[in-house]
């Protein structure tokens, strides 16, 4: 059912904690739905120099928060914003149907704390003004 991408990050999740004074902050996901996920970004001149999660959720949302921060460190805003929550799954060798909601958290929660970094210092990034941070979509998932 998982494949052991999902679990190694489950079991043994990369760069879980928090960032002191975080360029940017990111919380989505509610506790009707099940899963909270908050994530914490150190940018350096457009660069994230570090991220870090702290997940209330499943193994495939704790997983999916892993492999996400593991994507986008090193990366520049903007390759960052191309990350997408189907190149999470796919990163993960895959999340069953179910849980692919899980994949859409990491992504929204990676922008949203791109979104605090850029309200914070007073600058736009590319493809942030139209992204849709709202679950509504999650509904039309299979339930769990």
């Amino acid at each position: 059912m998982y494949s052991e991408k999902v679990m190694d990050h489950f079991m043994n999740p990369r760069n879980v904690g928090e960032i002191a004074d975080a360029s940017g902050v990111g919380e989505v996901g509610t506790a009707q739905c099940g899963d909270i996920m908050k994530i914490y970004l150190d940018i350096e001149d457009g660069i994230i120099k570090d991220a870090k999660f702290k997940t209330f959720g499943c193994g495939s949302a704790i997983a999916s928060s892993s492999m996400a921060t593991e994507m986008i460190k090193g990366k520049t805003i903007q390759e960052a914003m191309e990350i997408t929550n189907k190149a999470v799954a796919e990163a993960l060798d895959g999340l069953p149907p179910i849980k692919m909601h899980c994949s859409v958290l990491a992504e929204q929660a990676v922008r949203s704390a791109l979104l605090d970094y850029a309200q914070k210092n007073n600058i736009e990034i590319e493809g942030l003004e139209d992204y849709d941070f709202s679950d509504e979509h999650l509904h039309d998932m299979p339930e769990e």
